[in-house]
């Protein structure tokens, strides 16, 4: 998944980073394939080349290795609104058929507390104004499931046509990146397909793990397995990061 997610920003110059996942991938794109990759938190920081996976937006790391620090109120009303980034990596705890991403609250059932998830935090201004967007999670009938329990962050809405009624300038999102394999929005009707799987998993198995009835393109093709070269970065990165902590 995070070699996969990695790959995903090949050819990309600028890309705005959400921490876990995201920030793994971007991280390790820049050590393996993409070395001159720039990357953005929302903390104002532009061109971080951190030497480990960050904690948070907050990192010290990131602003000490950035080419630029700039306030928050430029970062987004500058630098992304005015469409300036080309990626927006994102994670998720829910995702629907659409590609709509909750990360505010999640039901727990009749007669129970709802569970309280960190937010928005930029996710919403991101989605809507980079040129494309990554999603990443594990796969799940409790992350892929029929209907969000909030809807944090517009991906493709109902259909064709809602980012434009909205005015949103980016494409929205192009893929979503599981432990499983790679679900791609149809051209048409901008539902998630299955398009690939990682070595050894099943359509089947991803079909049970969709709490939807997942549509599966004509084709779906294998990921090519990670490499050691991407292996070793991965690693790198990981075991940096336990060092620091």
């Amino acid at each position: 998944m995070e070699v996969n997610a990695a790959r995903a920003l090949a050819g990309s110059r600028t890309c705005f980073v959400g921490i876990g996942l995201p920030s793994t991938a971007a991280n390790l794109a820049r050590a393996t394939h993409e070395p001159d990759l720039v990357l953005i938190y929302e903390s104002g920081t532009i061109g971080s080349r951190p030497t480990r996976l960050p904690l948070s937006i907050g990192d010290g790391e990131l602003a000490d290795t950035a080419d630029a620090v700039v306030t928050v109120p430029e970062m987004f009303n500058y630098w992304l609104q005015g469409g300036r980034i080309d990626v927006g990596f994102l994670g998720a705890a829910q995702v629907d058929r659409f590609a709509n991403v909750n990360t505010t609250v999640v039901s727990r059932g009749a007669g129970r507390p709802e569970a309280r998830l960190p937010g928005a935090g930029g996710a919403p201004e991101i989605a809507a104004n980079c040129r494309k967007v990554l999603l990443v999670l594990r796969h799940s009938r409790r992350g892929f499931v029929p209907t969000l329990d909030f809807v944090t962050t517009m991906g493709h809405g109902s259909g064709p046509g809602d980012r434009a009624k909205y005015g949103m300038r980016g494409e929205g999102p192009a893929a979503v990146i599981t432990d499983l394999g790679i679900l791609r929005p149809d051209p048409a009707t901008a539902e998630l397909v299955l398009t690939e799987t990682h070595p050894g998993v099943t359509v089947g198995q991803v079909r049970d793990a969709t709490g939807w009835d997942l549509r599966v393109a004509p084709s779906v093709t294998a990921t090519a397995p990670p490499t050691e070269h991407e292996l070793a970065a991965l690693r790198a990165l990981k075991a940096a990061g336990k060092k620091a902590s």
